[in-house]
């Protein structure tokens, strides 16, 4: 671990009193902090985590701050190591933590330094904890302004870095603290949008969801036709028991389809493998895990893989047999699925990733995400922000508007 200590106002004064939710351009960048203000303000101290040891000796602590602060299952300690573990087994890790003056853990951020590029550009670049099978990323702090001036004070002292990167970003996530505290300090910065993650607010009964749905008469003749076949049954799986047969049949059910040609079914990769296995594990013996089939007789033919954490249901990976798409399995199991959450108290059914039509089949809301930058201020941040924001966007406008005059 390395630490230093951080006082709040080095950057504080600088920071715009911004909502989290989007950064207004009519704002000032610069706000005077009121005479004594620094007197009164305790400073974090800083320290950065880069080796796995230290990581997992900060899972009680990173837990119980995820608990206070935000508290999804993509946030905690469990899930971070079981994505570490089979994504980025060697990363270097850059994880930033934020202690009060009483040493109580109240901030967390988890990065990672690589060599990537930008346009064919080397950039080294500190990253989050991301790719697609995370879902979702944010910085986890009991009070996020306060956290980012001192993570962004702390990395403005280190010149080994050109960008910071964070992925999936939620709308309104603490993370939007750090593009302000940067826009305070005067550094480039940017925004991409990226998942749109459909979500249906769950009601109370099953009997007000039916109501007014217009795809229930057509999945009743679907699951009428399909029993014609055979007993059709939902399984839920949630324990430890079997899980490993269960896994394997979802796996391969998946790879039976179309994600097999174009490479991204769970079991193409060894990564994946082990990241969906060891996360079903975990889930199972902390009660999180809700695996469902819809079996024709003993067959599956179909699956959702998701968790059920607090009072929503995250639905990560789903599947079915597509040589049975004319009676519409995976609809029929989604069904089955919502019912069940109904039942179980649940609030919410997240789809996650990002929008598709057979997702609004079931969800008409969204939860944008972004992608956020942070560039160093220096003619070379200066340049990869204008070439990302500005020079790149405009280039592609302007190609546009030739193919469309041709």
């Amino acid at each position: 671990m390395e630490e230093s200590p951080i006082p709040d106002a080095v950057l504080g004064e600088r920071v715009p009193s911004l909502s989290r939710e989007h950064v207004a351009e009519e704002e000032p960048a610069w706000k005077p902090v009121p005479r004594g203000a620094r007197g009164r303000t305790e400073p974090l101290r800083v320290a950065e985590v880069r080796d796995l040891e230290g990581f997992d000796a900060l899972a009680a602590e990173w837990n119980a701050l995820v608990m206070r602060a935000d508290d999804q299952v993509f946030y905690r300690h469990e899930f971070v190591r079981c994505w570490l573990q089979s994504f980025a087994p060697e990363a270097s890790l850059r994880i930033l933590t934020a202690r009060s003056g009483e040493g109580r853990l109240v901030a967390v951020l988890g990065l990672q330094e690589e060599q990537g590029h930008q346009y064919g550009v080397p950039v080294r670049q500190l990253t989050s904890l991301t790719n697609k099978h995370s879902c979702r990323f944010d910085l986890v702090a009991e009070e996020p302004k306060r956290a980012a001036v001192a993570f962004l004070s702390h990395l403005m002292g280190d010149p080994s870095w050109e960008v910071l990167r964070l992925s999936d970003v939620p709308e309104g996530g603490a993370a939007w603290a750090l593009v302000n505290a940067a826009r305070g300090a005067g550094m480039p910065w940017g925004a991409w949008p990226s998942a749109r993650s459909p979500y249906l607010a769950l009601p109370p009964t099953a009997e007000v969801w039916t109501k007014g749905r217009s795809n229930a008469k057509p999945l009743r003749r679907r699951r009428r036709r399909l029993e014609e076949r055979g007993r059709v049954e939902v399984e839920r799986v949630s324990g430890r028991e079997g899980l490993e047969a269960k896994l394997e049949e979802a796996f391969a059910l998946e790879q039976s389809g179309w994600k097999a040609q174009v490479g991204t079914a769970i079991g193409q990769a060894e990564a994946r493998r082990g990241f969906y296995t060891a996360l079903a594990r975990t889930a199972a013996e902390r009660g999180w895990l809700g695996l469902y089939f819809l079996r024709l007789g003993a067959r599956p033919i179909a699956f959702q893989y998701g968790l059920a954490y607090g009072s929503r249901y995250l639905a990560m990976k789903p599947g079915y047999d597509e040589t049975l798409g004319e009676v519409s399995p995976g609809h029929l199991l989604t069904e089955s699925l919502v019912r069940d959450c109904i039942a179980r108290g649940l609030s919410e059914l997240d789809l996650l990733g990002d929008d598709a039509p057979y997702k609004r089949e079931w969800a008409h809301e969204v939860r944008q995400h972004h992608w956020l930058f942070i560039y160093r201020d220096t003619w070379v941040g200066q340049t990869l922000q204008r070439s990302k924001f500005h020079w790149a966007p405009a280039a592609k406008r302007m190609v546009g508007r030739w193919v469309r005059r041709r």
